[in-house]
């Protein structure tokens, strides 16, 4: 395809969107939630149930951990790559679990909470496995510098499987944190259905918690092959507060508020004024937490009251900036031209797709409490957060500039040439001819042609600052997916194939 051709559309949908208002457009978003809950059955690493339905992949990873005399078979692939990185793994089961929380009715009408729960399982599975004492997590299997120097399926790995953990006299407290936000999130979802194995990953959660908070030290100084991958810029404060409120949510123990409350000042809780929320940087996830149990008035106490209005005031900033209407423009969120927000150029929809879950999360906590959201002067409705969630949404599925959903799988023109081994490779299923480390770039990587397999549900990385997006295998800062991209757009998915259109009409005060 040529650089010139497909500028043509671009140009043509932007002048209607100028004259018709793009914000007219419709989008199935019951459909556009089933599609994302298939991709985290292409991720999946280790023996593939006999229910799989992405049936172009088999099973990999068999022997993952078998080096370290530990069974670490199972788990998901992070992106493109082959490598099972625990942190961002931990937030992407994290994410998922919030969004079942918030919105099972809705997945559930859909058809699609028995999907969302079984991805949510695939991961919790894996992360009871890797916890194989009180004080050790296995925080990664396989390495990115090799694994970069091939391009094979997942199926025909030659790459090292060697694992990687944490311990007491090597610490990892942000990813051991973010895995205990992640069982303890994924309890509240299986306290129902599963109260045996929601009381198994509390069992976890809290070992590890108390492992993060005891052992402290950034994972990435002691797991040297992360560095330069997931890298924790943040330091680990913000996963160390993130569990401790995730404990609280799944068990009602003060003693995991009073964490939260007494070490928001030193942990960074209420210090750090954010304009993102990510797989490294949690601040503003725990600031919405806080913030929605001052909300619901049941922290009526004086110091409880003063310590949650503080975190209040830096979620405020956050979802103000998301919403361009900080008073200091300088700390707003920057946008496209076509509406979407703008972070970084690395993956950069990841930020628009966290933003939105957080925006819907609190525009319902808004709706239900008869409260607004004030940014400086100017009073903001709940329906104005959702709207600007529902903006992000529909932009990512092809109400942009380029007319194009950044979600694969969805709508008349999507990324063909996802930058992922797996699917840029003939599936396993129909040619088991091995594939070698360097054939795989040889054979398959510099090919033109869109990929054999369609990673249905997956979301690319997305456009650049000027709402232009190339459709190139080697482009990978727009067209990797990752899980954790994935993750809160099916929440926010979920949201809006619920009452959208009629939560507009209905009372602010009426209950969620």
């Amino acid at each position: 395809m040529s650089l010139r051709r497909p500028l043509l559309v671009p140009l043509i949908f932007f002048f209607l969107c100028v004259g018709l208002g793009c914000s007219a457009r419709h989008f199935d978003y019951a459909n556009a939630l089933s599609k994302s809950l298939l991709y985290f059955e292409a991720q999946r690493s280790g023996r593939l149930p006999h229910n799989q339905r992405v049936r172009w992949r088999d099973h990999s990873g068999l022997t993952d951990g078998l080096e370290q005399g530990v069974d670490l078979v199972g788990g998901y692939y992070d992106a493109g790559d082959n490598v099972k990185f625990g942190l961002p793994m931990a937030f992407t089961v994290t994410m998922l679990s919030w969004g079942v929380i918030e919105y099972s009715h809705q997945m559930s009408d859909a058809g699609e909470l028995k999907h969302a729960v079984e991805a949510i399982k695939w991961g919790t599975d894996y992360f009871i496995k890797a916890h194989t004492h009180p004080n050790v997590l296995w925080a990664q299997v396989g390495d990115g510098d090799t694994d970069h120097y091939c391009w094979q399926r997942p199926e025909d790995m030659t790459t090292s499987r060697h694992a990687y953990k944490v311990d007491e006299n090597n610490p990892g407290s942000d990813v051991a944190g973010e895995t205990a936000a992640a069982m303890a999130a994924a309890s509240i979802v299986f306290r129902r259905t599963d109260p045996h194995y929601a009381h198994l990953l509390l069992h976890h959660s809290q070992e590890l918690f108390k492992f993060a908070d005891r052992y402290r030290g950034k994972y990435d100084d002691s797991v040297s092959a992360a560095e330069g991958y997931y890298s924790s810029v943040s330091g680990y404060g913000d996963e160390l507060l993130w569990a401790a409120m995730w404990l609280y949510e799944a068990t009602g123990r003060r003693d995991y508020l009073e964490y939260v409350l007494e070490n928001a000042h030193s942990l960074g809780g209420i210090t750090w004024s954010m304009s993102e929320f990510s797989w490294d940087v949690k601040f503003a996830g725990i600031q919405i937490m806080a913030a929605t149990l001052l909300m619901e008035g049941n922290h009526e106490a004086g110091r409880d009251r003063d310590m949650l209005k503080e975190y209040r005031i830096k979620a405020e900033h956050y979802l103000c900036a998301c919403l361009g209407k900080n008073p200091t423009n300088a700390t707003n969120v920057r946008r496209t031209p076509g509406g979407l927000l703008y972070v970084r150029k690395w993956n950069n929809i990841q930020y628009a797709t966290n933003a939105a879950f957080l925006l819907s999360v609190y525009a319902d906590r808004l709706r239900s409490t008869n409260h607004a959201l004030r940014c400086g002067t100017e009073s903001i409705s709940s329906q104005d957060l959702l709207d600007a969630a529902k903006s992000q949404a529909d932009y990512i599925l092809g109400d942009n500039p380029m007319a194009m959903s950044y979600l694969v799988g969805y709508g008349p023109r999507h990324p063909s040439r996802v930058h992922h081994r797996a699917a840029s490779i003939e599936s396993y299923r129909t040619n088991k001819g091995f594939i070698g480390c360097t054939q795989g770039y040889d054979s398959w990587y510099g090919r033109t042609r869109a990929n054999p397999n369609v990673l249905v549900g997956a979301l690319v990385g997305g456009p650049d600052i000027n709402d232009r997006f190339k459709d190139n295998r080697g482009n990978f800062m727009q067209t990797e997916a990752c899980t954790y991209n994935t993750a809160t757009l099916v929440g926010v998915l979920a949201r809006l194939s619920g009452d959208y259109h009629d939560y507009r009409s209905k009372s602010l005060v009426a209950s969620m």
